[in-house]
C-alpha cells in the first residue's frame, strides 16, 4: 500500500450543498483553515434541485409572524418535532434570508423592491386560520442560486475545495473525530485528512427507492459512515413522499406550481383534495397529499385508470408559468412531451426527503445517546442530519431554511471549537481499514453486480415502504433487506482501474443505501402508530401517550438495535392534525 497523503486543517467538511458551503463560509469568515470535500463540483450539488422557495416570516405581501411558522413547522411535522429547534429556525429564517439577499442571492421582488413572497403547502398566518405568502423565491430555480451565491463567497474567502473526492472513512477514536479518509476520483490515491473537526453535509438516500427526485449521488454516504462508526440514527423511519413527481420518472415539479394556483385533479376531472383537506386543499402537507392521491388512484380514479394523476396550471397564464414557474415547465415538455400552457401533466408522488438523520443539537453537534451527549469534533447540518426540525414531515421550502440555518449555527460552532482545541492525534494507519476493504472490493473476480442488488433494494422500498404501510409489507421488506445484505458481501466489480473508477464507488454507494435501508424498515416496523409521513394502514392512528418520541437506530449483529428519546416541547401541545 503506497502511504495515503496526509493533510491538515482546523475544519472540514463533507459536502458542498448550501449546509457545507455556508458552514464554510462561516469558518473562512473567522479565518479558521477549512476544507471541503464533494463528490462533485461543488455547484452540481443537489442543493439545486430545490426549486420553490426559501420559508421566512418577512411579511412583505401580508403580516406574517415567525410564532405562526413555527406552528405550522411543529404541527406540519406531526407533533415531532423538537420545539426549541423550531423556534430557532423561524426566528432565525428572517435574518438568514436578509443575509442571502445582502450576499447578492436575486430574488424575485415585489413592485416596490422588496422580496417577493408566495404560498406554500402547510404555510398558514394566526396559528392555522387560512394560507399566507411566506416563501421567497428566485423563480423556480432558488436552491440553484443559493449554490451559486454561497459558492461564489466561498472562493472570494478563501476556502480550500476537494472537488471529486468521495469520503469513505470517519476517523474516529476513544469518543473523538479525528478526520476522514477520501478516495480521489481521478487516480485512485486515498487522502487523509486531519481536522479537529468534520461536518457531515452529505445530503439524503432517496435512490433506495425506485421513483425518486433525488439525484443518483444520494445515497447516505455521511449517515452511513457515522452509524457504522457507533452513532446511532435519529428517525428514519418517516421518509417523505413529495405529491407531485412527473408520473414514472419522479423528477420533481415544485409545489410553486400549486402555491401560484396550480391545481391537482384525478381521472373524473375533479378536485379531490376539496375532500381531504377541505381548508388549505391543495396546498396541505405533503404527506396529507400524497396519501389522498395515492387513495385516489387505489380506487380507480387515476389517469386512465393508471397510476398517476394530473397537475394543471393552464389557467395561470403564460406570463405567470414563464416568469415563475419556467424550470418545471420546461421539465414537462422534455420529459412527457405536453404543453403546459394547455394540457395538464402527469404526476405521483416520489420519494423525496429524509426527514431522519445523524442526531444533532442545535449547535450542529453530532449526538450519540438519548442524554444527547455530544461527540466531540463531529458535525452535521441538512438532510443527512436530524436535528429534527421537521418531526414526523417537513414542510416545502423548511429544507432550504434547515440547511441554511443550521449549516451557519455548524460553522459557527466549528469556529469555537478549533479555536478552543488542538489537533488530534491521528489513528495508526488511518487508511489501512478502508484499503483494504476496496482492494477485496475491486480484485473480487467471481459475483453479482451491484446495479441489480441496487434494483431488487429499490423496488422492495417503493413497494413495502411506501406511502402507505402494513406489518406484513415491512415484513417482507425486512427480509428481502437482509438477502440483499448477504448477496452484498459477494458482489463483483467489473472496473479494476484506478482512474475514475465510478463502478468501484458506486458499488460502496449500493453498501450505504443498505445501511439505511436497514435502519428504515427496523424503526417503521417498530413504530405501530401513523404520524406524519408514516403511516401504518394496520394502525391509522396517532399515538401520543405511547410514541410521542424519537427512535434512534444502533447498529448491532443480526440487525438495529432501537433505543428512544422523548420529544422536546415548549410551546404546542400536541392536537389532532385538521387542515
Amino acid at each position: 500500500m503506497e502511504a495515503p497523503v496526509i493533510h491538515e486543517f482546523d475544519a472540514v467538511i463533507v459536502g458542498a450543498g448550501g449546509a457545507g458551503l455556508y458552514a464554510a463560509l462561516e469558518l473562512a469568515r473567522q479565518g479558521v483553515p477549512t476544507a471541503v470535500l464533494s463528490k462533485l463540483y461543488p455547484t452540481r450539488s443537489h442543493t439545486g434541485a430545490a426549486q420553490g422557495g426559501i420559508c421566512a416570516a418577512l411579511g412583505n405581501q401580508e403580516e406574517d409572524h415567525w410564532e405562526w411558522h413555527m406552528f405550522d413547522t411543529v404541527k406540519g411535522g406531526d407533533y415531532l418535532v423538537d420545539q426549541d429547534a423550531a423556534e430557532i429556525l423561524t426566528r432565525e429564517a428572517i435574518e438568514t434570508v436578509i443575509e442571502l439577499e445582502h450576499l447578492g442571492l436575486p430574488f424575485n421582488r415585489t413592485d416596490d423592491g422588496r422580496i417577493d413572497q408566495r404560498r406554500f403547502g402547510g404555510h398558514t398566518r394566526n396559528f392555522g386560520e387560512a394560507p399566507v405568502k411566506r416563501a421567497c423565491y428566485a423563480a423556480d430555480r432558488t436552491g440553484h442560486m443559493i449554490l451559486q451565491t454561497l459558492y461564489q463567497q466561498c472562493i472570494k474567502h478563501g476556502v480550500r475545495f476537494f472537488d471529486e473526492y468521495h469520503v469513505v472513512d470517519l476517523l474516529i477514536e476513544d469518543g473523538v473525530s479525528r478526520g476522514v479518509v477520501g478516495y480521489r476520483l481521478a487516480d485512485g490515491a486515498l487522502h487523509v485528512f486531519r481536522s479537529k473537526s468534520v461536518l457531515l453535509a452529505t445530503g439524503g438516500f432517496g435512490r433506495m427507492f425506485r421513483i425518486t427526485s433525488n439525484a443518483h449521488t444520494l445515497t447516505g454516504d455521511g449517515a452511513a459512515l457515522a452509524y457504522r462508526r457507533g452513532v446511532p440514527l435519529e428517525d428514519m423511519e418517516f421518509y417523505q413522499f413529495h405529491p407531485t413527481g412527473l408520473a414514472g420518472l419522479g423528477v420533481l415539479l415544485s409545489e410553486a406550481a400549486r402555491g401560484e394556483g396550480g391545481i391537482l385533479l384525478n381521472g373524473k376531472g375533479e378536485r379531490f383534495m376539496e375532500r381531504y383537506a377541505p381548508t388549505l386543499m391543495d396546498l396541505a402537507p405533503r404527506d396529507i397529499v400524497s396519501r389522498a392521491m395515492t387513495r385516489e388512484i387505489r380506487e380507480g380514479r387515476g389517469i386512465d385508470g393508471k397510476d398517476y394523476l394530473f397537475l394543471d396550471v393552464h389557467h395561470l397564464g403564460r406570463a405567470v408559468i414563464d416568469e415563475k414557474l419556467p424550470d418545471i415547465t420546461d421539465f414537462a415538455r422534455v420529459y412527457q412531451g405536453v404543453e403546459p400552457y394547455t394540457q395538464p401533466v402527469g404526476v405521483q408522488p416520489t420519494a423525496h426527503y429524509a426527514m431522519g438523520g445523524v442526531p444533532t443539537d442545535v449547535a450542529a453537534r453530532v449526538v450519540v445517546d438519548e442524554q444527547n451527549t455530544a461527540l466531540p469534533g463531529l458535525y452535521a447540518a441538512g438532510e443527512c442530519a436530524c436535528v429534527s426540525v421537521h418531526g414526523a414531515n417537513r414542510l416545502g421550502t423548511n429544507s432550504l431554511l434547515d440547511i441554511l440555518v443550521f449549516g451557519r449555527r455548524a460553522g459557527r460552532d466549528m469556529a469555537r471549537f478549533s479555536k478552543e482545541s488542538g489537533m488530534p492525534d491521528l489513528p495508526a494507519d488511518p487508511a489501512e481499514p478502508v484499503h483494504a476493504e476496496l482492494q477485496a472490493l475491486g480484485a473480487r473476480r467471481e459475483g453479482e453486480p451491484p446495479a441489480r442488488i441496487r434494483r431488487e433494494l429499490a423496488d422492495v422500498m417503493m413497494d413495502d415502504v411506501g406511502v402507505f404501510r402494513t406489518d406484513g409489507t415491512l415484513r417482507h421488506a425486512q427480509g428481502v433487506v437482509r438477502d440483499l445484505r448477504d448477496r452484498y458481501q459477494g458482489v463483483r466489480v467489473q472496473d479494476s482501474g484506478a482512474r475514475f473508477n465510478q463502478d468501484l464507488l458506486e458499488a460502496r454507494e449500493v453498501g450505504y443505501l443498505l445501511d439505511c435501508a436497514e435502519t428504515t424498515v427496523a424503526a417503521a416496523l417498530a413504530r405501530q402508530e401513523s404520524r406524519g409521513a408514516h403511516y401504518r394502514e394496520d394502525f391509522p392512528e396517532r399515538d401520543d401517550p405511547n410514541w410521542l418520541k424519537h427512535s434512534l437506530a444502533y447498529r448491532a449483529d443480526g440487525g438495529p438495535a432501537l433505543r428512544y428519546k422523548p420529544v422536546t416541547i415548549t410551546r404546542f401541545t400536541p392536537k389532532p392534525r385538521v387542515y
